[in-house]
């Protein structure tokens, strides 16, 4: 498996958690707004994979799961493998992704093989295009949600609130496409060099306000919505 980075202990990424974060190196989507720009690309250096999981078995006293972000992690053909050597030293294992490989979600959640998914929901659907920066079949989209919503043991939906992109009428729209699920997360825009679109780093984010203005109009949805990064 492809690894563009590692962080050793996390409070934040798992929820009520203590984890390590592994990213894996490459996606599928290009979405502007992403600031992990070399693990989009592929171009991050690697890390040796056997050295983290060596790192894991010394530290799995003081850890409680591992998560594994990206990139797109569903791209990894060595992810089943890897998670599998995880959930070997009893760590739990959350998958963040964007939604567009269902049957190899699909896979991991038959086998119980992740804990929690966390998947980014970019746009409402007419804007897709646009903010995954490729042609997305949106079919697949929908079966990763609907995949998550009835199989998933623990999971959130989440979008990343852009201004340019995104307003308080397309995160209705998103949640009235996601209605009745568990958790979602409002999430906002951090202008952090290097983005993969260049333009959007003098972009300044929305207004406290507008955040949650918008996050009281999507809060009939979902059993728990919230926002982060205010």
């Amino acid at each position: 498996m492809k690894i563009g980075g590692f962080q050793k202990t996390s409070l934040l990424e798992f929820p009520d958690r203590i984890s390590a974060i592994v990213w894996t190196s490459g996606c599928n989507f290009r979405c502007p707004f992403c600031y992990n720009r070399k693990l989009a690309l592929g171009t991050a250096e690697l890390f040796p994979q056997d050295e983290i999981l060596t790192f894991l078995s010394k530290r799995k006293e003081l850890l409680e799961g591992v998560v594994i972000s990206g990139g797109e992690p569903l791209l990894q053909e060595g992810l089943v493998d890897f998670i599998k050597r995880v959930k070997n030293l009893r760590l739990l294992v959350k998958v963040d992704t964007n939604g567009a490989f269902p049957e190899r979600l699909d896979e991991l959640l038959e086998q119980e093989l992740v804990d929690y998914v966390a998947m980014d929901v970019k746009a409402p659907k007419k804007k897709y295009q646009e903010l995954s920066g490729i042609t997305v079949d949106l079919s697949k989209i929908e079966a990763s949600i609907n995949l998550i919503k009835s199989k998933a043991r623990a999971y959130e939906f989440k979008t990343t609130f852009v201004p340019g992109f995104l307003t308080k009428e397309d995160i209705v729209e998103i949640a009235e496409w996601l209605k009745g699920a568990e958790v979602y997360f409002l999430q906002q825009f951090k202008p952090l060099k290097p983005l993969v679109s260049s333009q959007l780093e003098s972009t300044v984010p929305y207004l406290r306000e507008y955040v949650y203005e918008t996050l009281e109009a999507i809060r009939p949805f979902f059993k728990r919505c919230a926002v982060r990064g205010v």
